[in-house]
Protein backbone atom coordinates (compact mmCIF):
# COMPACT_ATOMS: atom_id res chain seq x y z
CA UNK A 1 0.00 0.00 0.00
CA UNK A 2 1.57 3.71 -1.02
CA UNK A 3 1.11 6.16 1.24
CA UNK A 4 -1.22 9.48 0.40
CA UNK A 5 -0.99 12.81 1.87
CA UNK A 6 -3.98 14.85 2.66
CA UNK A 7 -4.57 18.59 2.69
CA UNK A 8 -6.17 19.35 5.78
CA UNK A 9 -6.00 22.78 5.26
CA UNK A 10 -7.98 23.79 2.26
CA UNK A 11 -10.40 24.84 4.26
CA UNK A 12 -8.14 28.13 5.78
CA UNK A 13 -8.36 29.12 1.89
CA UNK A 14 -11.99 30.15 2.29
CA UNK A 15 -13.30 33.12 3.51
CA UNK A 16 -14.98 31.93 6.46
CA UNK A 17 -17.21 35.26 6.35
CA UNK A 18 -18.55 34.92 2.93
CA UNK A 19 -21.28 32.70 1.47
CA UNK A 20 -19.75 29.71 -0.75
CA UNK A 21 -20.67 29.26 -4.16
CA UNK A 22 -19.93 25.67 -5.38
CA UNK A 23 -21.03 24.28 -8.31
CA UNK A 24 -20.08 21.25 -7.95
CA UNK A 25 -18.86 18.34 -4.64
CA UNK A 26 -15.01 17.80 -6.03
CA UNK A 27 -13.07 15.19 -3.61
CA UNK A 28 -11.82 11.30 -2.85
CA UNK A 29 -15.34 8.96 -2.03
CA UNK A 30 -14.63 7.91 1.30
CA UNK A 31 -12.53 11.12 2.38
CA UNK A 32 -15.91 13.37 2.63
CA UNK A 33 -18.40 13.74 4.69
CA UNK A 34 -21.71 12.41 4.18
CA UNK A 35 -23.46 15.88 4.20
CA UNK A 36 -21.52 17.38 2.19
CA UNK A 37 -23.54 16.22 -0.69
CA UNK A 38 -26.07 18.30 0.56
CA UNK A 39 -24.67 21.32 2.40
CA UNK A 40 -21.33 21.69 -0.04
CA UNK A 41 -19.09 22.48 3.18
CA UNK A 42 -16.47 19.53 3.86
CA UNK A 43 -15.17 18.92 7.11
CA UNK A 44 -11.26 18.29 7.68
CA UNK A 45 -12.50 16.01 10.76
CA UNK A 46 -14.05 13.69 8.78
CA UNK A 47 -11.36 13.46 6.44
CA UNK A 48 -9.11 12.47 9.41
CA UNK A 49 -10.91 10.29 10.50
CA UNK A 50 -11.13 8.35 7.04
CA UNK A 51 -7.10 9.09 6.84
CA UNK A 52 -6.44 7.25 10.49
CA UNK A 53 -8.49 4.62 10.11
CA UNK A 54 -6.63 3.88 6.74
CA UNK A 55 -3.75 4.17 8.18
CA UNK A 56 -4.21 1.83 11.29
CA UNK A 57 -6.54 -0.70 8.94
CA UNK A 58 -4.32 -0.57 5.89
CA UNK A 59 -7.31 -0.65 4.16
CA UNK A 60 -8.71 2.13 1.67
CA UNK A 61 -11.49 4.28 2.74
CA UNK A 62 -14.22 2.46 0.44
CA UNK A 63 -12.90 -0.29 -1.91
CA UNK A 64 -14.74 -3.57 -3.24
CA UNK A 65 -14.21 -7.00 -0.68
CA UNK A 66 -13.48 -10.40 -2.48
CA UNK A 67 -17.22 -11.07 -3.56
CA UNK A 68 -17.61 -7.81 -5.01
CA UNK A 69 -19.61 -5.72 -2.89
CA UNK A 70 -18.99 -1.78 -1.82
CA UNK A 71 -17.04 -2.08 1.37
CA UNK A 72 -17.05 1.69 3.38
CA UNK A 73 -13.85 1.66 5.83
CA UNK A 74 -15.65 2.84 8.76
CA UNK A 75 -18.84 0.64 8.55
CA UNK A 76 -16.20 -2.24 8.32
CA UNK A 77 -14.27 -1.36 11.21
CA UNK A 78 -17.72 -0.67 13.44
CA UNK A 79 -18.74 -4.03 12.37
CA UNK A 80 -15.94 -5.46 12.93
CA UNK A 81 -15.55 -4.18 16.62
CA UNK A 82 -19.43 -5.45 17.14
CA UNK A 83 -18.93 -8.91 16.18
CA UNK A 84 -15.15 -9.21 18.07
CA UNK A 85 -16.76 -8.67 21.86
CA UNK A 86 -15.72 -5.33 21.79
CA UNK A 87 -12.10 -6.16 20.30
CA UNK A 88 -11.68 -3.28 18.00
CA UNK A 89 -7.85 -3.49 17.45
CA UNK A 90 -8.77 -6.72 15.19
CA UNK A 91 -9.75 -4.21 12.68
CA UNK A 92 -5.78 -3.57 12.95
CA UNK A 93 -3.74 -4.10 9.88
CA UNK A 94 -2.21 -7.89 10.47
CA UNK A 95 0.46 -6.49 8.30
CA UNK A 96 1.53 -4.17 11.68
CA UNK A 97 3.75 -6.76 13.45
CA UNK A 98 4.24 -5.18 16.67
CA UNK A 99 2.09 -2.22 17.97
CA UNK A 100 0.78 -1.02 21.44
CA UNK A 101 -2.78 -2.17 21.95
CA UNK A 102 -4.11 0.75 23.93
CA UNK A 103 -2.37 3.42 21.37
CA UNK A 104 -4.46 1.19 18.57
CA UNK A 105 -7.50 1.55 20.28
CA UNK A 106 -7.45 4.69 20.35
CA UNK A 107 -6.66 6.00 16.68
CA UNK A 108 -9.41 3.39 15.87
CA UNK A 109 -12.13 4.45 17.65
CA UNK A 110 -11.28 8.11 17.55
CA UNK A 111 -10.84 7.57 13.77
CA UNK A 112 -14.46 6.56 13.97
CA UNK A 113 -15.61 9.30 16.18
CA UNK A 114 -14.47 11.71 13.69
CA UNK A 115 -16.21 9.89 11.35
CA UNK A 116 -19.49 9.51 12.80
CA UNK A 117 -22.27 10.51 10.26
CA UNK A 118 -23.94 13.46 12.18
CA UNK A 119 -21.53 16.74 12.17
CA UNK A 120 -22.46 17.67 15.73
CA UNK A 121 -21.30 14.48 16.93
CA UNK A 122 -17.74 14.87 15.67
CA UNK A 123 -14.96 16.43 18.08
CA UNK A 124 -13.32 19.60 16.64
CA UNK A 125 -9.30 19.36 15.48
CA UNK A 126 -8.37 20.81 18.63
CA UNK A 127 -9.74 18.18 20.87
CA UNK A 128 -8.91 15.03 18.18
CA UNK A 129 -4.87 16.47 19.27
CA UNK A 130 -5.31 16.50 22.98
CA UNK A 131 -6.73 13.13 22.40
CA UNK A 132 -4.01 12.30 20.33
CA UNK A 133 -1.58 13.80 22.87
CA UNK A 134 -3.09 12.05 25.81
CA UNK A 135 -4.02 15.40 27.58
CA UNK A 136 -7.20 13.91 27.65
CA UNK A 137 -9.25 10.44 27.84
CA UNK A 138 -11.71 9.30 25.16
CA UNK A 139 -14.51 9.48 26.20
CA UNK A 140 -16.24 5.42 26.24
CA UNK A 141 -18.81 4.94 23.84
CA UNK A 142 -20.25 1.66 22.57
CA UNK A 143 -20.44 0.83 18.69
CA UNK A 144 -24.04 1.73 18.36
CA UNK A 145 -23.17 5.28 19.18
CA UNK A 146 -21.85 5.29 15.84
CA UNK A 147 -24.99 4.15 13.96
CA UNK A 148 -27.39 6.83 12.38
CA UNK A 149 -30.94 4.33 12.25
CA UNK A 150 -32.58 7.31 9.83
CA UNK A 151 -30.78 8.39 6.85
CA UNK A 152 -32.46 11.93 7.11
CA UNK A 153 -30.45 12.50 10.19
CA UNK A 154 -27.11 13.04 8.33
CA UNK A 155 -29.19 14.64 5.70
CA UNK A 156 -30.60 17.31 7.84
CA UNK A 157 -27.98 18.01 10.25
CA UNK A 158 -26.68 21.22 10.07
CA UNK A 159 -22.93 21.87 8.59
Amino acid sequence: MNGRLGDFGLARLHDHGADAHTTHVAGTRGYLAPELMRFGKATDVFAFGAFILEVACGRRPMGLNARGELLVLVQWVRDTWESCSGQIIDAVDPRLDHFVADEAELVLKLGLLCSHPLPAARPGMRLVMRYLNGDLPLPEFAPGYLAVTDVDQVLEAPP
